[in-house]
């Protein structure tokens, strides 16, 4: 009995010990943690605008990442309106950091669409100004995201990056690890020669080359592959009542 109890007590005793030091290394590394959670999302959203860029983001340091975020882009919040949010705005949506940087995408996509708010990236650089939208969605197994980076014309692509949580390697992955994808939507249109929204179908047969609102998708990766159009289509449309404001922005100073 006495060997038994023993036995008990060590359990634990070894079990609280475990819980205190983890518990302990998660307040201690808490900071750097959501600080290098940062720096990857600002590395993502910089890796939509590369081409600008003089060196490709995934090969920057971290110094270099904060260096230019901070330098040459502009944050912007808005509602689902286009109404530019405030710092208190944001604070009041739930994100501490009062930043549109600390806006988490996975936590809006949860709320009633009348009340998300997401963040919008303004990069400046000598060749003009590059409008960067974060889009949310699903794909095969999970969540995936991405950047979607317009140049000044706000309906031409600049470049794009994509991410996941559990998609197939070698096939949904390949939205994130093979750079021929994004690199498909380079120089594709949201708007037709109308005006009118059409975002970019992503298509399962080939054949898009000469075609501005399709990209070829990926063998064997379907409902991912659909994942990624249902999101640009859905995800790029939350932002046109700012975008049309902007537009009517220009012509007027035009």
């Amino acid at each position: 009995m006495d060997s038994t109890n023993s036995v008990i007590r060590f359990v634990v005793i070894m079990t609280a010990g475990v819980a205190f030091s983890l518990a302990l290394l998660s307040v201690s590394w808490g900071g750097q943690i959501k600080a290098n959670e940062a720096v990857f999302n600002k590395r993502a959203i910089l890796g939509a605008v590369s081409s600008y860029l003089s060196e490709d983001p995934k090969l920057m340091s971290d110094g270099k990442i904060e260096e230019i975020f901070a330098s040459k882009v502009e944050q912007i919040a808005l509602d689902m309106s286009g109404a530019v949010l405030e710092e208190a705005d944001i604070v009041d949506a739930g994100y501490k950091g009062g930043k549109p940087e600390n806006i988490d995408l996975a936590k809006e996509k949860k709320k009633p669409e009348d009340q998300r708010i997401f963040p919008l990236y303004v990069f400046n650089s000598e060749k003009g100004k590059s409008y960067i939208l974060s889009v949310r969605g699903n794909g095969l197994w999970d969540e995936i995201w991405g950047n979607i980076a317009l140049k000044d014309d706000l309906t031409t692509i600049a470049g794009a990056t994509f991410d996941h949580k559990g998609e197939t390697p070698g096939l949904g992955a390949e939205i994130k690890d093979n750079p021929t994808f994004p690199s498909r939507f380079k120089g594709k249109k949201i708007f037709n020669d109308s005006g009118v929204y059409t975002s970019v179908e992503v298509k399962k047969t080939g054949g898009t080359a000469n075609n501005p609102y399709a990209v070829d998708g990926i063998s064997g990766a379907t409902v991912t592959a659909d994942g990624v159009e249902e999101m640009l289509q859905r995800g790029i449309k939350y932002y046109l009542p700012y975008l049309n404001k902007l537009e009517g922005a220009q012509k007027t100073k035009g």
